[in-house]
């Protein structure tokens, strides 16, 4: 009986096309909403967002609920809302991770086109230790950063209990470890169609040797873990293992584009090179890099933060890119759009001059565009707000 109700689930959500709500008209007026706001809910803070579309049309915004204050470490809650009509209104916080006193949180959450379920991967530590503890290699392993996987069969109402999947994942030598954080990217194209790829970073110990010297940002770099059975089973991709505090990817957001191939984008952590954002591409499914990444120079504008992309659908489509547009400052979202795969972005809109920081890029229908981005007026953190755009205006 269990399978035959998954069986109809499936079939349910992989039929039901995304415009079939006919919701467009009924939303059409509606451009922005605040799904979350910090000193709400029983949350100090909210923070990094993470949005998807279902295969049914509800849109699930994700993000982290801090208890105790807006520090990364402490205990931190993944929660979630959903909308049923395209992010005007949201329906009641749940809890999908409990943090229960430690950190849970980076949600990269993506539908799986085989089966419509969502797949949810995100980041542990304890929560009595710091990012720079556990990249100093001064706590147990089980105190440090682990990776777990979840799953949703009903939309998005109820998540399964988390799955640490961390010895797939997870090199031994490897301290720091991050999932995106922002939408993961179902592969639709080529020999790996319906490949689950979650961009990643992490930081290494010093080699053999070397002590460490305090300078721990020198050995971060950026990976790549997919999935080719709906998010069961986890492999490691792509590892850039250069450790030479030239490039130091971090943060990570993918886009598979219309040739088969995923763009990478990355924040340059403190990298001596002379740029903020780092970027390569995959012509594997992620298993490699097709070139180191390197500086992406026209994207000089946005300051050292997350950033999130999405190609749109259809050809000629551009890629976007999301991000703060003021290079000093986490301040002034906007929004910024490539013609050719990647190489050069030029700016398509500034969302508004208040100051703002981590961002997700989520297609809520064919007509749609969304961004669920942090903002407020004295600092980026006071709301998490739902941007609608015309996919067109995007498009000219």
């Amino acid at each position: 009986m269990a399978l035959l109700s998954r069986t109809l689930l499936v079939t349910a959500v992989l039929l039901t096309p995304l415009t079939a709500t006919g919701r467009a008209a009924a939303v059409a007026d509606c451009a922005s909403s605040v799904p979350f706001v910090s000193g709400e809910g029983g949350y100090d803070t909210y923070r990094i967002p993470a949005a998807v579309t279902t295969g049914r049309g509800t849109l699930l915004a994700f993000a982290e609920g801090r208890h105790d204050g807006a520090g990364d470490t402490g205990n931190i809650d993944v929660v979630l809302r959903r909308s049923a009509d395209g992010g005007c209104t949201w329906g009641p916080l749940t809890v999908v991770a409990a943090g229960d006193g430690d950190t849970r949180g980076n949600p990269a959450p993506v539908v799986d086109p085989a089966t419509g379920a969502i797949v949810l991967v995100t980041s542990y530590n304890s929560g009595a230790v710091t990012e720079g503890q556990i990249m100093r290699g001064e706590v147990t392993p089980e105190q440090s950063r682990r990776v777990f996987v979840q799953r949703s069969w009903d939309d998005g109402r109820t998540f399964s209990a988390p799955q640490d999947i961390t010895g797939q994942v997870k090199r031994p030598d490897w301290r720091w470890y991050a999932t995106g954080p922002g939408h993961a990217v179902a592969l639709r194209q080529g020999p790996h169609a319906g490949r689950l790829v979650v961009p990643s970073n992490h930081s290494a110990a010093p080699p053999p040797g070397s002590a460490d010297t305090g300078q721990e940002s020198r050995y971060y770099g950026g990976h790549a873990i997919y999935s080719d059975d709906g998010g069961t089973t986890w492999h490691l991709g792509f590892v850039d293992d250069a450790y030479d505090g030239r490039n130091n990817a971090n943060e990570t957001t993918a886009a598979e584009l219309p040739d088969g191939r995923i763009y990478f984008n990355s924040r340059d952590q403190h990298g001596s090179s002379s740029g903020t954002r780092l970027d390569s591409w995959s012509a594997d499914g992620g298993r490699s890099l097709t070139r180191p990444y390197e500086v992406q120079p026209t994207l000089d504008e946005v300051p050292v933060v997350q950033a999130s992309v999405l190609q749109l659908p259809g050809a000629g489509a551009p890629l976007l890119f999301s991000g703060p547009s003021v290079p000093t400052a986490r301040q002034s979202m906007a929004l910024w759009r490539s013609d050719d795969g990647g190489v050069t972005f030029t700016r398509a809109v500034t969302l508004s001059t208040d100051r703002a920081a981590y961002s997700d890029l989520v297609r809520v229908d064919q007509e749609t565009v969304g961004v669920l981005y942090e903002t407020g007026t004295a600092n980026p953190y006071e709301t998490i707000e739902f941007r609608r755009l015309p996919a067109g205006q995007l498009q000219q």
